[in-house]
């Protein structure tokens, strides 16, 4: 039986977010993964798309459980995972690459994280650099399904942090960084994936 941290979360999802990233990314070389977890969609993105030079990401404390799935990657194509805390401005990166990826993050930070991430973005990211994130997200107020509203309950539960962001508030953001929203993307269970290039 596997012994690596687990996401099954992860496993229900990488097949649906790989169709658009192997789309949206065909162009693109770097990659940095913010908030990467288990490390399960960097190296299922890695062993998919051998174009991209992927650098997964996770806050310190959590760091040990990305580490092992990692290192049993067999490819090239996959950096060490990296200390980042989208707080700690500025990021430990020499450059904002020409992509950036995040799955099931923002609702998890706390909203000062979120901006500051955009905030990052807007003084460092250059021209043409694709950000695309994943997870659940409320629009005009409102969750759009019932099973959000009570896995926004649980989040309550879990940290007075954590929620389910408004659509706008976050599209505000990034276009207050430069970042100009492409697409808007269904995907399943009740998710989004958000495409944004910037200016």
């Amino acid at each position: 039986m596997c012994s690596l941290p687990y996401s099954q979360a992860c496993e229900n999802n990488k097949g649906p977010i790989l169709d658009v990233l192997s789309r949206v990314f065909v162009s693109c070389r770097d990659v940095l993964e913010l908030a990467s977890g288990t490390g399960q969609h960097a190296t299922w993105f890695s062993a998919q798309m051998p174009f991209l030079q992927w650098q997964p990401t996770e806050m310190a404390q959590h760091i040990e459980i990305l580490k092992p799935r990692c290192s049993q990657y067999s490819g090239a194509n996959l950096l060490p995972p990296k200390a980042l805390d989208v707080s700690d401005r500025p990021w430990p990166v020499e450059a904002i690459p020409d992509a950036l990826f995040s799955a099931n993050s923002l609702h998890i930070m706390s909203w000062s994280s979120v901006e500051a991430l955009f905030g990052e973005l807007g003084d460092r990211a250059r021209a043409d650099t694709l950000l695309v994130i994943y997870g659940p997200f409320n629009y005009g107020g409102q969750y759009t399904s019932p099973s959000n509203a009570q896995f926004d309950q649980r989040l309550a539960q879990q940290s007075p942090v954590s929620a389910i962001r408004d659509f706008e508030k976050v599209n505000a953001l990034a276009s207050n960084a430069g970042f100009e929203l492409r697409e808007d993307i269904e995907m399943p269970a009740n998710n989004r994936l958000l495409v944004w290039r910037k200016g």
